[in-house]
C-alpha cells in the first residue's frame, strides 16, 4: 500500500472521529445549558412562591389576631338587645308575628323554612304565606347588614396590617424556620432535592439571618428574591440562596454521555496507534528490503572469491605452483572469516533480541584498552592519510565489562569514523577518556561527513542506515551502532551522539566507575 493511500485513510478516519467527538461535546454543552436554565427557573419560581407564602402567613396571622380582638369588642357591645317583654335576647334574632298574633323567632322561622314538616299547625292551618315571606325578607336584610359590617371590619383590619406590620423590624416579621420549610417544600415541588444555604438581609445589604449549617461553597452562583415586595422599599427584605452541589447536580443529567466519550477517545487513540504501527511496519519493511540488498551485496563478494578460488584449484597449471596454492588458500581463509563475521553479526543481534546474551565480565583498564585498539587502527587510518589522537585523562579508569563485546564497541565506533570520512580530506580521529561526576567517560570524535539532524535519533535503530536504496557509498547492514547501544545499555551505561552535518560526529559513552 502506498504511503499516500495510508495518509488519505488516516485523514478521513481521523476527521470522522474528531467530528463525532465534537458532536458529542456539543450535545453535552447544550444539555448542560438547558439543565441550567431549567434549574434557574425552578429555583426562582420556588423562591417567589416561598416569599408569597411568607406574606400570606403574616396576613393570616394578623387577621386572626385582629379579627379576634375586634370581634370580641363588637360582640360585647352589640350582642345583647332587649326584647318587647324587657328580657334580653341575642341580637341576631328577630320576631315574626303571624295573623293570629303568634310570635316566632328568626331561628324558628329558619327551621320552618328548611324543614316545612316542623311548621306549627297554626301556620299550616292558616297557610299565611305573606307572614312567612316577610320573615324571610327580614332575615335576608339582617344577613346583608351583618356582611356589610364584617366586610368593613375586615377592611379595617387589612388597613391596620398594612401600616403596622411594616413598621416592625425584618427580624421580628420573618419566621425563619417556617421560611426554611417553605423553601425546601417549594424546591421539592419543582424537582430540586439537593442541599442549600440561605441568608436573609435588608434592602441595604445588612444581614439579619443566616442558616445554621451555612457554607460559602458555591456562593458565586446565588439566587435572590424580594420579601414583602409590596411594602416600601426600605422595609422589604431579600432572601439569597445558593447550592454547594449545583454543578454536580446539573452535570448528573449528562453523566450517561461520559462512557460514550470515553469509548470514542479509546477508538481514536487505538486508531492513531494503528496508523503509527502501519507506518512503522512500512518503514521496517523498507529497512528490511534495504538490509536484504546490503546483505546480498556483502555476502556476494566473499562467496564469489571463494568460488573463484575453487575454480582455480581445478586448474592443473595453478595446482603445480606451491606459491599459488598458498595464495589461494589464504584468500579462501580470509573470505571465510569475512563471511563468518557477517553471519555472526546478524546472529548477535538476534541473540540480543531474545535476551539470551551471557557476559563474561571482569575488571579492565579502559585507558589501556583504548590505546591497544587505537594502535591496531593506526595503520588503517594512516593509509588514508589521516591520524589518531589518543587522550587518556581518566584517573580512575577501571571498568567491569565483557572484554570482547566492549572492545567491539570501541572498534565499531572507530571503524565508522574511517568509513564515513570526507572524500579528499585527511581523517582526524580523536579518542578521549576522563572522569566526571562519578562516571567514567569515553568519546570518539571525527571530522567526517557528519549526520543530519533528522537522522540523529535513528542512528541506533537496527538495520537503519542514512543512505538508502540499492547503491551505497559505504557497505554494511546497519547493525553496528545498534550493537554498540545494546552493549552499552547492558553494561548500565549511556551513549549519546552529537553531529554537525559536513563537519563531523562525536559519540560519548558514560560508564559507572569502580570504587
Amino acid at each position: 500500500m502506498k504511503k499516500r493511500t495510508i495518509w488519505t485513510i488516516a485523514i478521513i478516519m481521523g476527521l470522522s472521529f474528531l467530528v463525532l467527538l465534537f458532536l458529542q461535546l456539543s450535545y453535552i454543552e447544550e444539555m448542560v445549558k438547558m439543565k441550567k436554565e431549567q434549574f434557574d427557573e425552578s429555583v426562582n419560581r420556588s423562591l417567589y412562591q416561598a416569599s408569597r407564602n411568607l406574606e400570606l402567613n403574616e396576613t393570616l396571622r394578623y387577621l386572626e389576631k385582629d379579627v379576634s380582638k375586634t370581634g370580641r369588642k363588637a360582640i360585647k357591645k352589640d350582642s345583647m338587645t332587649v326584647g318587647t317583654d324587657g328580657a334580653p335576647k341575642p341580637s341576631h334574632e328577630f320576631a315574626a308575628n303571624t295573623n293570629d298574633g303568634t310570635i316566632y323567632s328568626s331561628f324558628q322561622m329558619k327551621t320552618i323554612a328548611i324543614k316545612p314538616s316542623q311548621m306549627p299547625k297554626g301556620i299550616i292551618l292558616r297557610n299565611d304565606k305573606n307572614a312567612l315571606s316577610e320573615a324571610s325578607k327580614s332575615m335576608r336584610e339582617m344577613v346583608k347588614n351583618r356582611y356589610v359590617y364584617q366586610k368593613a371590619l375586615l377592611d379595617e383590619v387589612v388597613y391596620s396590617i398594612l401600616y403596622t406590620a411594616s413598621e416592625k423590624p425584618l427580624k421580628e416579621r420573618v419566621n425563619f424556620r417556617m421560611l426554611d420549610q417553605d423553601i425546601k417544600a417549594e424546591l421539592m415541588n419543582n424537582g430540586i432535592n439537593i442541599p442549600y444555604h440561605f441568608t436573609v438581609s435588608t434592602q441595604d445589604g445588612q444581614e439579619v439571618y443566616r442558616c445554621l449549617d451555612y457554607s460559602d461553597e458555591g456562593e458565586e452562583y446565588s439566587y435572590s428574591q424580594l420579601l414583602y415586595r409590596n411594602d416600601p422599599q426600605q422595609k422589604s427584605g431579600v432572601v439569597r440562596i445558593h447550592f454547594p452541589t449545583m454543578n454536580s447536580y446539573i452535570f448528573s443529567s449528562v453523566r450517561f454521555m461520559i462512557p460514550s466519550i470515553i469509548f470514542t477517545l479509546v477508538l481514536l487513540v487505538t486508531f492513531i496507534f494503528t496508523i503509527a504501527v502501519i507506518f512503522r511496519q512500512k518503514r521496517l519493511t523498507e529497512i528490511k528490503n534495504d538490509f536484504i540488498n546490503n546483505m546480498t551485496h556483502e555476502l556476494k563478494t566473499p562467496i564469489s572469491s571463494i568460488s573463484l578460488a575453487a575454480q582455480m584449484m581445478n586448474d592443473e597449471a595453478v595446482t603445480k605452483s606451491p606459491t599459488m596454492i598458498k595464495h589461494i588458500g589464504g584468500v579462501v581463509n580470509d573470505e571465510s572469516k569475512r563471511l563468518r563475521f557477517l553471519v555472526e553479526k546478524v546472529l548477535q543481534m538476534s541473540m540480543f533480541d531474545d535476551r539470551t546474551a551471557i557476559f563474561k565480565k571482569k575488571e579492565l583498564d579502559l585507558n589501556e584498552m583504548v590505546e591497544n585498539i587505537a594502535n591496531s587502527f593506526t595503520l588503517r587510518v594512516e593509509h588514508t592519510g589521516g591520524r589518531i589522537n589518543t587522550l587518556v585523562e581518566a584517573e580512575n579508569s577501571k571498568i567491569y565489562v565483557d572484554e570482547i563485546h566492549f572492545s567491539n564497541v570501541i572498534h565499531n565506533l572507530m571503524d565508522n569514523a574511517v568509513k564515513y570520512k570526507k572524500e579528499g580530506e585527511p581523517l582526524v580521529l580523536e579518542v578521549h577518556t576522563w572522569n566526571a561526576d562519578g562516571r567514567l567517560m569515553l568519546s570518539v570524535k571525527d571530522n567526517g561527513i557528519g549526520i543530519k539532524k533528522e537522522n540523529l535519533k535513528k542512528v541506533f535503530d537496527k538495520f537503519y542506515r542514512v543512505h538508502t536504496g540499492n547503491v551505497h557509498n559505504v557497505k554494511g547492514f546497519g547493525l553496528g551502532l545498534a550493537y554498540v547501544k545494546k552493549i552499552v545499555d547492558l553494561h548500565k551505561g549511556e551513549i549519546k551522539v552529537e553531529s554537525v552535518y559536513g563537519k563531523g560526529t562525536k559519540f560519548t559513552i558514560s560508564l559507572p566507575e569502580i570504587a
